[in-house]
């Protein structure tokens, strides 16, 4: 598959299961691409394709960040040559029962931002690893607790962060994480959009080549 080198590590421990693979990740999100090649492998990015993001009204709200991850996947399949490792990945937000992706407009983002103020809220990510024989899904799960967050500080922060690409209209390492967030139960970088201790578990127990 055509993709583009993010980083490349050298003198790193590389476990067995991926020596000799290329780690490929298809997203749009430079959050993600900064993670994954964080963990010391070689990292190529593939030109990223338009997927329909719609999913089941009937599903449980947990269960959507992998049926997308599956469904962002399918389109690089065919493509995948011997000893490449695709990786999609969905984060999804769930406040009271409700599914929030990413705002479409400033409107919107405010009023997820309201839902989330003074409440527990979950962030779900799940992810899929690829190669030309096997696939595999899963998901991690973040409980995120906010404190109080006043009009002011919700505009201030869609004004100058515009968090349109993120789920729930929020980046917990950008500044409203550092104000609003009260306490987190679970993995950090998740919330990020990327479980990268539960992924690098799964990369490191690959089926051999």
């Amino acid at each position: 598959m055509e993709a583009t080198e993010l980083k490349h590590s050298v003198n790193r421990p590389v476990p067995p299961s991926l020596e000799g693979r290329r780690i490929i990740l298809a997203s749009a999100s430079p959050c993600r691409r900064e993670l994954l090649s964080e963990l010391n492998v070689d990292v190529y990015a593939a030109p990223v394709k338009n997927v329909d993001e719609t999913f089941p009204a009937s599903m449980k709200p947990t269960e959507v960040p992998a049926f997308l991850s599956r469904k962002k996947a399918h389109p690089y399949l065919a493509e995948l040559d011997h000893g490449e490792v695709l990786i999609t990945a969905d984060t999804v937000v769930i406040c009271n029962g409700e599914v929030l992706g990413k705002p479409h407009d400033s409107k919107e983002a405010a009023h997820m931002l309201r839902m989330l103020s003074g409440h527990r809220h979950t962030v779900v990510t799940g992810v899929t690893i690829s190669t030309d024989r096997f696939q595999q899904t899963f998901s991690e799960q973040t409980e995120v607790e906010f404190t109080e967050l006043t009009p002011e500080e919700i505009d201030y922060y869609i004004e100058n962060y515009k968090p349109f690409d993120k789920a729930g209209a929020y980046g917990i390492q950008e500044w409203i994480g550092y104000v609003g967030v009260k306490g987190i139960k679970g993995d950090y970088y998740n919330v990020m959009g990327l479980p990268l201790c539960a992924l690098f578990t799964r990369l490191r127990s690959l089926p051999p080549m």
